[in-house]
């Protein structure tokens, strides 16, 4: 699909699949992190959307790659973005996520596929401008959304477990624009 085409999309239906957003070789790296800081028992396991699974915001390596992502996600929105932060959860057989929509600074959002056990897609449900559908994401594969206008949700998991890293971000130009680093200084760059 064109740039226009998913631009186009995104506007739209206020929704759109980026497939093969990032590569094999930072899916692995990321996912591997993910499952390595869980089995650590460094990730906090008292998440309110989803309570028993294990979770972590603002990790120093998601908010890089936050930060990377960025000037793509602005060329596929169209839209200037402050970036605000980075949460992954990693889900296990029955885990679901309920119908919601985001709070302000998540205006732009990103959920990122990053592995899956055993590797079946588990779909993803929103509901844009032309009502519910199921995405389904394959690990490197994203949907790009507004979080704030659209509803999504989960039906519980019926594989052992998904990696999932979600990257969100405001338009600095819009109504949330002071959600900008979700109103801390700045992002949890690991510093050199």
């Amino acid at each position: 699909m064109s740039l226009e085409k998913i631009r186009d999309t995104f506007l739209q239906q206020r929704h759109v699949a980026l497939r093969r957003l990032i590569g094999e070789d930072l899916v692995c790296f990321l996912y591997t992190h993910i499952v390595e800081s869980a089995s650590k028992g460094l990730l906090r396991s008292r998440d309110r959307q989803v309570p028993n699974a294990q979770a972590a915001y603002g990790d120093p390596i998601m908010e890089s790659v936050l930060d990377w992502l960025r000037p793509s996600l602005e060329e596929v929105s169209g839209l200037a973005l402050h970036p605000t932060y980075s949460f992954y959860r990693l889900y296990k057989h029955g885990d679901k996520l309920d119908k919601h929509h985001d709070r302000p600074a998540c205006e732009i959002s990103l959920s990122l596929n990053l592995g899956q056990e055993p590797a079946l897609p588990w779909p993803l449900w929103i509901e844009g401008s032309q009502g519910p559908i199921s995405v389904a994401l394959d690990p490197g594969d994203a949907l790009l959304y507004r979080g704030v206008a659209c509803a999504h949700w989960r039906e519980p998991l019926m594989g052992r477990r998904v990696a999932q890293l979600f990257l969100h971000y405001v338009d600095r130009n819009g109504q949330y624009n002071a959600w900008k680093f979700d109103k801390r200084e700045s992002l949890a760059l690991k510093s050199a």
